[in-house]
């Protein structure tokens, strides 16, 4: 089997490169590296320099008769969907189709799409939020990965694949990049090995749902492997306050300063909190690593790799 995997320089996609590798799967990764990084590509993967946007995108399709896709590459700063919002609909819209349609044009039997919880929601009617909840999103890369899921609904009954949605909440851990990807984690632990300053937005109590990188990927394995195809949030069903992440991460890093508090940002949700039962139903998961232990483990990695 040929796997595809686009973003997979990227924090979550060389993760599932791993898993997927250690458990006997050619893959093949894509990736423009503009916030992908080399050194997260697995050694056995195929790796092309290339953006999804591009022309040649159909000549990994012809060369290596792929089988399945995970799609992971996007511009996945919510505040940068905001302030360029021709650059996000370029790559996280026309990208995603020009990928879709060669895949499904050369034959790919099967296509998972990584999407979002919270942007796809927007504020909250319930908590935790079913994959039933309504969609506003308040940002247009919520529109963008809501209208991506909408395609792959279309371009199923048109070409015949079949197609999965994981709606993640906050994934972070190892390898997230904190000079580029939107992660308070990232970010909170780069700044504090560095003795920087923190910057807090709002009164630091919105809610956030995190989950650690590994029990993400065990999510999609596990639909990978049983191919029950649909539309899965991946999260905790627990809220975790960004003051609360300060807190445990602080005295883990021997950080002593104080944050400094700013206004709340624009499109910034106050909450947010998805339920897992549908995939938990589905085949048997749950999260496995609770907030303490993943915050632990990832202050650990970056604490090795970035000196």
């Amino acid at each position: 089997m040929n796997i595809l995997i686009t973003g997979g320089a990227g924090f979550i996609g060389s993760h599932l490169a791993d898993r997927l590798i250690q458990s006997g799967k050619n893959v093949i990764i894509i990736d423009n590296l503009v916030t992908g990084l080399k050194e997260n590509v697995n050694k056995s993967a195929i790796f092309y320099k290339m953006d999804v946007r591009s022309l040649n995108l159909k000549k990994i399709f012809q060369n290596h008769e792929i089988d399945t896709v995970f799609h992971f590459a996007a511009q996945i700063d919510i505040r940068k969907s905001l302030s360029e919002i021709e650059y996000e609909i370029d790559v996280n819209v026309k990208g995603s189709v020009n990928l879709i349609v060669n895949a499904a044009k050369y034959g790919a039997k099967e296509i998972y799409f990584a999407s979002t919880g919270g942007a796809v929601y927007g504020d909250q009617l319930e908590y935790p939020a079913s994959e039933d909840h309504p969609i506003e999103p308040l940002s247009p890369y919520g529109i963008d990965k809501f209208t991506i899921e909408k395609y792959l609904a279309c371009f199923k009954k048109i070409y015949n694949f079949k197609y999965s949605v994981f709606r993640f909440s906050n994934v972070y851990g190892p390898r997230q990049n904190p000079q580029s990807e939107a992660g308070v984690v990232s970010i909170f632990v780069h700044r504090m090995l560095k003795d920087k300053k923190i910057n807090i937005y709002g009164d630091g109590n919105q809610t956030r749902d995190f989950i650690y990188v590994s029990d993400a990927v065990d999510a999609m394995m596990k639909i990978f492997e049983t191919k029950k195809h649909g539309t899965y949030n991946v999260c905790t069903q627990t809220e975790t306050s960004v003051n609360e992440i300060f807190k445990v991460l602080a005295p883990e890093l021997h950080y002593e300063r104080v944050p400094i508090m700013l206004e709340l940002r624009p499109g910034e949700l106050l909450r947010s909190c998805l339920s897992y039962k549908k995939i938990g139903k589905a085949v048997n998961w749950k999260p496995s690593v609770d907030i303490k232990r993943g915050l632990k483990k990832t202050a650990d990695w970056y604490r090795e790799n970035f000196k």
